[in-house]
């Protein structure tokens, strides 16, 4: 096969020649080819000419409309994942680029890093990589890309002796994923960071040792607002929350509303609540009907210093959320609508149930099928039992629209539902 676009010798500084690239870089946006042709340019590392050979491979795969990257295996000492394996099927065109693996390393949660580490993690990578870097994946894993196979071992020794340990790659649990959360965030109702930390060291095994059925993976995010999109990409999402009512400081909802004008507020906030659960009174003070709320968080979003959570906080979690594969994109399914997580007796219990959902995936689900999936092909109740979870009202979706419950029956079935759910935490049910 000859490569019309060689222009020369890439070890003597000639280049690929990319047309169709270029075109990439024509727009208004940042492109990655740029990103791709500065680490090429740069003539004093030893990475570029594998650089160059990974632009030629793209422009050809684009001029024939095909991939020429193939899997295989690879892995580091005593880790059975982490490592994606890529080998080229036009190693003869372009050698330099013939092995070009990625290393998926586990970041801190919150994605927490000092400079002086973010340096080191750089030096590493151009060290014994590529110099590409993608911070960071779908899953959170800091991406490392473009090594070979020599240097692959070399590599994560380097990184590992830093702290880092390679994340979930195969049909394991994945590298799990959490906002910044209590670290910086006012909004934040949980430590998602203790969370995270804390699944992640009880199911390393199931991470390191791919023996599941497909992947699996953890979010969590500290509100409504969902900043590292747990419920639309993880098999196990944890959402904060609170249960009481939602602070209102009047004061500043007045000052909001002298500064932007009550147009600008009903339209903003009032008339964007999708549950209409807001109202202005003439003396420019806000109501709530907290029994209508959401937690959607797009009024403490644009009224930050005037609404903010309740002050009994936690988390939902949401099982079974996941892009397109045999079923198309799922949102993650209501399963425990609160938890508290303040000890650690809490972390705990969430660390048994997240076990509990592990092995019954472990158990009944089909090769290459998410945990969403495998609740589509079972039915939800099939998968409560499973996991020992009683069936809540909040677990479905608009109960008078449902065809599948009757509206004149609900409302009984649910006051059962709320005296049973009072007797078990002890309390008793408010008569409003």
């Amino acid at each position: 096969m000859k490569n019309d676009n060689m222009q020369g010798d890439p070890k003597a500084g000639k280049q690929h020649a990319t047309p169709i690239l270029d075109e990439l870089e024509s727009g208004p946006w940042p492109s990655f080819v740029t990103g791709l042709k500065r680490l090429r340019d740069s003539k004093d590392k030893k990475y570029a000419p594998m650089m160059n050979d990974l632009l030629g491979q793209l422009e050809h795969s684009y001029e024939e409309r095909k991939g020429f990257w193939k899997g295989g295996t690879l892995s580091v000492y005593g880790y059975g994942g982490g490592v994606i394996p890529r080998f080229s099927e036009v190693a003869e065109e372009f050698p330099e680029s013939k092995e070009f693996h990625t290393l998926r390393i586990m970041p801190p949660p919150g994605f927490h890093y000092t400079t002086d580490i973010l340096r080191k993690l750089c030096d590493i990578w151009e060290e014994h990589g590529s110099g590409l870097i993608a911070l960071h994946g779908q899953s959170g894993d800091i991406m490392f890309q473009g090594c070979t196979s020599e240097n692959t071992q070399i590599a994560f020794d380097e990184l590992n002796k830093l702290g880092f340990d390679l994340g979930g790659a195969g049909p394991a649990l994945r590298t799990a994923m959490s906002c910044v959360g209590a670290a910086r965030c006012e909004q934040s109702c949980f430590d998602e960071g203790r969370a995270h930390r804390g699944i992640i060291n009880k199911f390393l095994d199931e991470m390191h040792r791919p023996s599941l059925p497909y992947k699996f993976k953890f979010k969590f995010s500290g509100c409504g607002n969902d900043c590292v999109n747990s419920i639309q990409r993880a098999d196990f999402a944890l959402i904060g929350t609170w249960r009481d009512d939602m602070k209102v400081n009047q004061e500043e909802v007045k000052k909001h509303i002298a500064k932007k004008g009550r147009k600008y507020t009903i339209d903003t906030v009032i008339s964007m609540c999708p549950t209409r659960a807001l109202s202005l009174n003439d003396d420019d003070t806000l109501d709530v009907d907290n029994k209508s709320c959401v937690r959607c968080m797009h009024c403490i979003n644009v009224m930050t210093k005037a609404l903010s959570p309740g002050d009994d906080r936690g988390a939902s979690v949401m099982i079974g959320g996941k892009r397109s594969l045999k079923v198309g994109d799922m949102m993650g399914i209501m399963v425990l609508p609160f938890i508290k997580l303040e000890t650690d007796e809490d972390f705990e219990k969430l660390e048994e149930f997240a076990e509990t959902c592990i092995e019954f995936f472990a158990d009944n689900a089909l090769e290459h099928e998410r945990i969403g999936e495998t609740i589509d092909r079972i039915g939800l109740p099939a998968f409560l039992e499973g996991v020992g979870v009683e069936a809540d009202p909040n677990m479905v979706n608009h109960p008078r629209t449902s065809s599948y419950v009757r509206t004149d029956d609900f409302d009984e079935e649910a006051a059962k539902w709320f005296e049973r759910k009072a007797k078990q935490e002890g309390r008793a049910i408010n008569d409003e």
